[in-house]
């Protein structure tokens, strides 16, 4: 799957990035994904804020995995803890917002843990106007719009502004 952890994320290949968000996809049904995944982004040092959201979102898919409640509740404990260092680290990436933005809108509303939902959604569309895409493909940003089209958690103007976007992309 990967040659080596001695890295930074820093260093890492667009081919790498690329295999990591595939893989990320995959892990979304797959608990031996999300756990092959989460142990090799353990083993690599001095993370970046985007690698370290990858490990925000691989917590997040352990907690869904779990079968005991308890580990549900710490491994989404500690995808909130490591989303907030993410995020304060490059406060403008649209893909860690969107990471954030997508496991909060899924995780049940009564656990608390979605208190970030209008900031991240706030902030990728301001990033999206600026066409400001950090780290994230245009195959990704498509993404990113649709899925904000259809968490229908944004305001009528926010949709039809998002619905330009993806028309020019």
């Amino acid at each position: 799957m990967f040659t080596t952890s001695a890295f930074t994320f820093d260093h890492v290949a667009d081919t790498e990035v690329h295999k990591i968000r595939k893989l990320l996809v995959t892990a979304l049904d797959s608990k031996k994904t999300t756990d092959s995944l989460y142990t090799h982004l353990s083993g690599i040092k001095d993370r970046s804020a985007l690698l370290n959201a990858y490990m925000g979102t691989l917590e997040a898919l352990k907690a869904k995995h779990a079968w005991n409640p308890y580990y549900k509740i710490k491994y989404l404990n500690d995808s909130e803890k490591t989303f907030k260092g993410a995020v304060q680290a490059d406060p403008h990436n649209i893909e860690i917002r969107f990471m954030r933005f997508s496991i909060e809108h899924n995780v049940p509303k009564f656990l608390g843990i979605n208190k970030n939902l209008t900031a991240d959604r706030e902030e990728i569309i301001k990033q999206i106007d600026r066409k400001y895409y950090s780290s994230a493909d245009k195959a990704l940003v498509k993404t990113i719009i649709n899925f904000l089209l259809e968490s229908k958690r944004c305001t009528p103007a926010e949709n039809a502004n998002l619905k330009e976007h993806l028309a020019a992309l």
